[in-house]
């Protein structure tokens, strides 16, 4: 039985794939604010180093910090590009690939058109990531403008104003981050969809162990509970 270009196995699985993204991507959505996320974790440090460097004179040491911030991403973002084009340099040979799978006992039959569908969802991944990287690489070029427009600490007339300075950075810094996690969770689907390349009931178990380790790394972590072991002792 298939709907269109698609067997029902891998329409369950595609589903499947689809509750578990999009499910999680509005679980962590509502979870971003709480306390035990590593968001709001490295928010806080991020806030506190900002609060920091606006004491300084010297920030040459936070520049360097967020210059290797920026590196990361524009690492990933380039690593995205060429993943993107592999994916259409598939797309094209879509015959072949079939052809080179078909002999191989652990893979599914699956016809150009349904390979090409799987290929569609795996560049769509990507594309998505590769804009989440992006802009999160724009957010931290606008931060580190920030930065180097911020007044010196004795040029600020009270303590509030540093603290509503320090409170703008942090926010920007943060939401670069934030972008950035984001284009690595697609990284992680991604790596679900590939699963899919080689058998639809593959697939499905793959994509509910994507969504479990993610939510472990992000919510229940033992680095989360490192990053929030000062501020929860404080609280």
């Amino acid at each position: 039985m298939s709907v269109g270009p698609l067997p029902l196995a891998d329409l369950l699985a595609l589903a499947c794939f689809s509750l578990c993204c999009g499910g999680y991507v509005v679980l962590a959505g509502q979870r971003r604010a709480s306390r035990r996320s590593l968001l709001q974790a490295t928010y806080r440090h991020r806030r506190v180093w900002m609060e920091r460097m606006l004491e300084r004179d010297n920030r040459i040491f936070d520049s360097t910090l967020l210059g290797n911030l920026m590196r990361s991403v524009s690492f990933f973002a380039s690593t995205t590009i060429i993943v993107i084009g592999g994916v259409f340099a598939m797309f094209g040979s879509a015959d072949r690939a079939v052809a080179a799978t078909a002999d191989l006992p652990f893979v599914a039959h699956a016809s150009r058109e349904l390979w090409q569908i799987k290929l569609v969802v795996l560049g769509v991944l990507f594309v998505y990531a590769f804009f989440k990287f992006t802009w999160s690489l724009r957010q931290f070029n606008y931060c580190s403008i920030m930065m180097g427009a911020a007044p010196m600490p004795g040029d600020f007339p009270d303590r509030a104003s540093l603290d509503r300075c320090a409170e703008g950075l942090a926010r920007l810094n943060s939401l670069a981050g934030d972008q950035f996690n984001q284009g690595l969770r697609a990284y992680y689907f991604g790596l679900a969809v590939m699963s899919w390349l080689i058998h639809p009931l593959l697939f499905a178990p793959v994509s509910v162990l994507t969504v479990a380790v993610l939510y472990r790394r992000e919510f229940n972590s033992t680095t989360l509970d490192a990053l929030a072991y000062q501020y929860e002792a404080e609280s």
